[in-house]
């Protein structure tokens, strides 16, 4: 795909208002670039095992990294102080902690996938895109010590209800909890312990998807 098409199908991502921000985003031709080799290794590798339902290129655009570009910023704008590390509870195909260490270089990501055959996929967009500070986990979530992460974010998960309460669990007192999920979803994610909820982010181009942010308030076990 053109990159001047990418970024034109970004921008509603980049100008939607995000309160407490003032730091936006800016793509770069590097940006542009590698979202491009990860389209093209994302529709490569979708032949031969799934990864995303989404299968036209420019819907990948705005669904999965526009997506994520908006959480990206949300991070920027509502998590002080700055985040080192960043974790992405079942990665699938990469969204959002791939496109997210794009984005936000500095940060510190792991992606954590138990599925073999995914695992090698990520590591493979990794490779292509000469990604450094960033690790994928072969693992479940369930297998990290407690207070591991600044960061967790959590989309498009199976068993979302039992996923949640193990993603919470990894977040250190004062880090944070990021969904990317359908407006559906939130009344269960309130329900989870430990968290603050901040207002959920509509996310751009959407009636159903939001971003919801919660602060742990969780003191670490002894």
């Amino acid at each position: 795909m053109e990159l001047a098409r990418i970024a034109e199908l970004l921008h509603p991502f980049l100008a939607a208002a995000i309160p407490f921000s003032e730091a936006p985003l800016n793509l770069t031709d590097r940006h542009l670039s590698n979202i491009s080799t990860y389209i093209d290794l994302l529709l490569r590798w979708n032949s031969r095992i799934k990864l995303t339902s989404v299968r036209d290129p420019e819907s990948i655009v705005t669904r999965h990294f526009g997506e994520s570009l908006f959480a990206a910023r949300a991070i920027l704008a509502t998590t002080s102080p700055r985040p080192d590390h960043l974790a992405d509870v079942g990665s699938g195909a990469g969204f959002p902690g791939l496109p997210i260490k794009i984005f936000l270089p500095h940060l510190q990501v792991t992606l954590i996938e138990s599925h073999h055959k995914k695992v090698t996929f990520l590591r493979e967009v990794i490779r292509a895109l000469g990604l450094v500070g960033i690790d994928v986990a072969p693992r479940r979530a369930e297998d990290f010590p407690s207070a591991s992460f600044d960061i967790v974010t959590l989309r498009a998960v199976e068993r979302f209800q039992a996923v949640l309460p193990v993603a919470t669990r990894l977040v250190r007192h004062g880090g944070h909890v990021v969904l990317l999920v359908g407006r559906d979803q939130q009344a269960e994610a309130s329900k989870a312990p430990g968290l603050t909820w901040q207002s959920p982010l509509a996310v751009p181009g959407s009636t159903q998807r939001i971003i919801l942010i919660g602060s742990s308030n969780a003191e670490p076990k002894q």
